[in-house]
């Protein structure tokens, strides 16, 4: 693992970047930068050991051994190409960008620097889908063949402490939507199912009344090159939370409630097999995969790893785009 007193560089301070910053100062690191364009009080941090600055080019001269970009979407291709020309590995809040435009620049940047890019999908770390795909690779329940998710929450509940109509979330300039903000469900899709996506339909809702300049629903049917199917059902107009996943092989399913926490296992002529994860801990998913993150970068050696991270990307923004 980098060394505790080596710098780290956050990009923004709102919720996840306080969430990132807490995580951090749990792992005991002590030498954390954050780059704020407001220097706002921390809601639920202690600013005292941790130094902030807001501007950008008072910071190029120290040696960061990694960032973490925790800022509205629109602004995280050019964090990114920062990070990428001056070598410091970085982890970036989903998605990636919030448009195409940069891409290749990007692609330049990274063949060049052969630095690290990793995009902040922590469904991934989730112990329920860490056992899928090992299923899934093992042919547990037999081939995978299709697969089904549905994420509804209400935009307004997600921070009650501001008006949701300002959330990079709501407006389009900032790379909003609910297609690219709820993405993580898209990645989970793509990373489960193991080969390119070969077709796809995107359709958006704009019919709710949140007063928002972005879809406030999307569904998106998928195909892969190895006929694996999946659709994603994406809003958050949705008052009363749901959000669950459901997993079609051909000796069985898996159907997944997120909420619940709890995992099913269905075989014919069987009772579900059923687990609970008693008291679990949504921060753990942002722990370990900032955990991963840094020991990635401890190896130093990345090979194509970027470079499938940004094709990834690039599929993602084709697809909610």
């Amino acid at each position: 693992m980098i060394a505790t007193n080596s710098p780290i560089l956050v990009f923004g301070a709102g919720s996840i970047g306080e969430r990132h910053l807490g995580i951090l100062q749990k792992l005991g690191y002590t030498n954390l930068w954050v780059y704020r364009q407001r220097n706002l009080p921390l809601r639920t941090l202690d600013s005292a050991g941790l130094r902030i600055v807001t501007d950008l080019s008072s910071l190029d001269d120290i040696a960061f051994k990694a960032a973490i970009i925790c800022t509205p979407t629109a602004q995280h291709m050019f964090q990114t190409l920062w990070c990428v020309r001056r070598g410091i590995p970085v982890l970036v809040e989903k998605p990636l960008a919030h448009s195409l435009e940069n891409f290749q620049e990007l692609k330049d940047a990274l063949n060049e620097h052969q630095t690290y890019i990793q995009v902040a999908y922590m469904l991934r770390y989730h112990p329920f889908f860490q056992k899928l795909k090992k299923w899934i690779e093992s042919n547990e329940l037999g081939y995978f063949l299709s697969m089904q998710t549905y994420w509804g929450e209400y935009l307004p509940d997600w921070h009650p402490w501001e008006d949701y109509r300002d959330s990079y979330a709501a407006r389009r300039e900032l790379g909003g939507g609910v297609a690219l903000t709820l993405s993580h469900d898209l990645d989970l899709a793509n990373w489960l199912a193991g080969k390119q996506v070969v077709c796809w339909n995107t359709l958006k809702n704009y019919r709710s009344g949140l007063e928002i300049n972005v879809e406030s629903g999307a569904d998106v049917s998928l195909r892969y090159q190895n006929g694996i199917t999946a659709h994603c059902h994406l809003n958050f107009h949705e008052r009363v939370p749901r959000r669950w996943y459901r997993f079609v092989f051909e000796e069985g399913s898996v159907e997944v409630d997120y909420l619940k926490a709890s995992c099913s296992v269905l075989r014919p002529g069987q009772e579900p097999d059923t687990q609970v994860l008693e008291n679990f801990d949504r921060n753990q998913l942002f722990e370990n995969q900032i955990r991963d993150f840094l020991q990635t970068v401890n190896k130093g050696s990345f090979g194509e790893s970027a470079l499938r991270t940004l094709a990834e990307s690039e599929t993602i923004l084709r697809i909610c785009t």
